[in-house]
């Protein structure tokens, strides 16, 4: 009687040990997911490149990072600011809630801020005067289209209301941007794009070595 009994005391020990290694590996995921949310929603974000309106800056097929904390801490649903950090400056790169399909993510660079003036003439860019020709920038068509007939090459000048923000692709002949459905506002804005993590070249079916680690600027 006294072996069964502590037989019985060790398998319900064992039992014991099996729950409580089960709820503290439970409870390790639980956290791993909160935290992941938690990093999502309010440090860093990934992201993929899906088309070629950012080259020479962005390929196709490259994976990106996003801080999402640079421009402030925002609530996860209605991207209203808590804990504001900084603005947008020129030359950022931004991920954004496309104005026109907010269920999608456009990603452009700044050329305007809240009060400048920007113009584009026969596909030079101005803001507030003067050339703006410190970014990297990719034009594929030799024609240049009057501004009656497109706004790719010869827009404006248009003065960036407050609280929103003009952009720009690098790939200028093939961009989809503010030349055509307006301003970003401030609050749909995620975050800066900040590197390279991964690089795949679908052509090539191949990894793109060398621009993995590439700081975005």
């Amino acid at each position: 009687m006294k072996k069964k009994a502590e037989s019985r005391q060790n398998s319900e020990q064992t039992g014991k040990r099996g729950k409580s290694r089960l709820r503290e590996n439970i409870e390790a995921i639980v956290i791993a997911v909160l935290l992941a949310l938690f990093i999502r929603a309010f440090v860093v974000q990934a992201f993929k490149i899906p088309s070629g309106s950012m080259e020479p800056t962005l390929q196709v097929g490259d994976h990106i990072l996003v801080n999402k904390f640079i421009y402030g801490i925002r609530l996860p649903v209605t991207n209203t600011t808590i804990i504001p950090v900084s603005e947008p400056e020129k030359g950022d790169i931004i991920v954004f809630e496309y104005p026109v399909e907010p269920d999608k993510d456009f990603i452009k660079r700044v050329v305007g801020v809240p009060g400048d003036t920007v113009t584009i003439k026969d596909k030079k860019v101005y803001v507030n005067g003067r050339r703006v020709d410190n970014y990297p920038v990719k034009h594929t068509e030799k024609g240049i289209l009057s501004g009656s007939v497109n706004k790719r090459d010869n827009f404006g000048p248009v003065s960036v209301p407050e609280n929103a923000y003009f952009v720009l692709g690098d790939n200028r002949d093939h961009s989809y941007d503010s030349r055509f459905w307006g301003f970003v506002r401030e609050g749909a804005i995620k975050g800066e794009a900040f590197i390279i993590y991964w690089s795949w070249d679908s052509d090539a079916f191949g990894v793109r070595w060398g621009r993995i680690g590439k700081v975005l600027h």
